[in-house]
């Protein structure tokens, strides 16, 4: 299980991700959101996401280029810990690794992804391959 959260507490993740890996790939994005916020993120295909989010109003999706990911940005300390992508009805979704919480920095396996250039068939399709398949949302009643 990998945890993370927004700088506030206001989104947050639990990841499972079986077997344990030894080494987390880290994938700093190229586009230039992800450049201007320091975007690095991770996904498992056989992991399973959940979201809690404390106050949904002051949590704002962010959608540009092909507008087929949506970045879930706490309006409250301006960090991005999830980006999700619906395709065919299934919500997929990719975490920030700058978001873990107790996760030792030395297993981070970083590197650069850049998708320029990539049609919105085969963005898609890379998303069903290697993000997150298994995504809940929840709010905390309140």
């Amino acid at each position: 299980m990998i945890n993370g959260r927004c700088h506030c507490g206001n989104i947050s993740f639990s990841l499972t991700w079986e077997p344990e890996p030894a080494q987390i790939p880290a994938r700093a994005c190229g586009c230039s959101f992800c450049v201007k916020h320091g975007g690095v993120w991770t996904s498992n295909p056989r992991g399973s996401l959940k979201v809690v989010v404390q106050d949904p109003a002051t949590v704002s999706k962010y959608a540009f280029g092909t507008k087929t990911a949506d970045f879930h940005v706490c309006a409250r300390c301006g960090i991005v810990p999830v980006v999700t992508s619906r395709i065919d009805g299934r919500v997929y979704a990719v975490v920030s690794v700058n978001a873990f919480e107790g996760v030792d920095p030395s297993r981070l396996k970083r590197s650069p992804a850049n998708f320029d250039g990539e049609g919105t068939d085969s963005r898609l399709e890379r998303r069903k391959r290697n993000w997150i398949p298994q995504v809940e949302f929840a709010a905390v009643p309140g």
